[in-house]
């Protein structure tokens, strides 16, 4: 019986050697193939920057340009707006102040001219919110390209061979952020 058990000792640690030289084989083997891939990926070595997109449309003088040029073209229509805004608090205010005074035909009229007032309010709201936001983004999409255009100059004449979102990078140095060459770029386009 001991003897057995001796032969059954000694075919685990066999297996045990077995499984230890397997496994520093594989160790080796990872790091090998580590140092290989390190070795070649230093041999080609590629130029990366980062460019925040959004900043930059931020930053540019067009972008300025473009939002006074938003408010002077749809400044009468926020007048419209304003004054339906205001004619609803003077009747609201107007209901609060004299409603105790006013005949039940005169609440319900006062009361219906408010709920009309209302709906032209919001209609107005709504169409002027539409309008803005569809211009706002056409006007956006064309600075998106002056944008791009900089970018795609800056990595030719820097020999860049990748340039990445600063939205899609955890991490990065701030050297490498070309976000204000950019900036600097476009700014000099009128």
């Amino acid at each position: 019986m001991v003897k057995q058990r001796t032969n059954t000792y000694n075919k685990i640690e066999k297996e045990e050697n077995t499984l230890n030289k397997f496994i520093k084989s594989m160790a080796v083997t990872a790091t090998a193939s580590t140092l290989l891939l390190a070795s070649s990926a230093m041999a080609f070595e590629q130029k990366i920057a980062v460019v925040n997109v959004q900043e930059a449309i931020n930053q540019i003088p067009q972008s300025a340009a473009l939002m006074q040029s938003l408010e002077a073209e749809f400044k009468d229509e926020k007048a419209v707006i304003e004054q339906l805004q205001k004619d609803l608090t003077f009747e609201d205010e107007n209901l609060k102040r004299n409603g105790s005074l006013m005949s039940e035909k005169e609440k319900k009229d006062l009361q219906a001219k408010m709920a009309n007032l209302y709906q032209q309010y919001q209609a107005k709201v709504k169409e002027f919110q539409q309008k803005v936001a569809q211009r706002k983004n056409l006007e956006t999409n064309k600075l998106f390209a002056l944008v791009t255009q900089a970018v795609d100059n800056i990595a030719a004449k820097e020999e860049y061979d990748l340039i990445l979102s600063k939205q899609a990078v955890v991490f990065s140095k701030p050297a490498i952020n070309i976000t204000s060459k950019v900036v600097e770029q476009v700014s000099k386009l009128k």
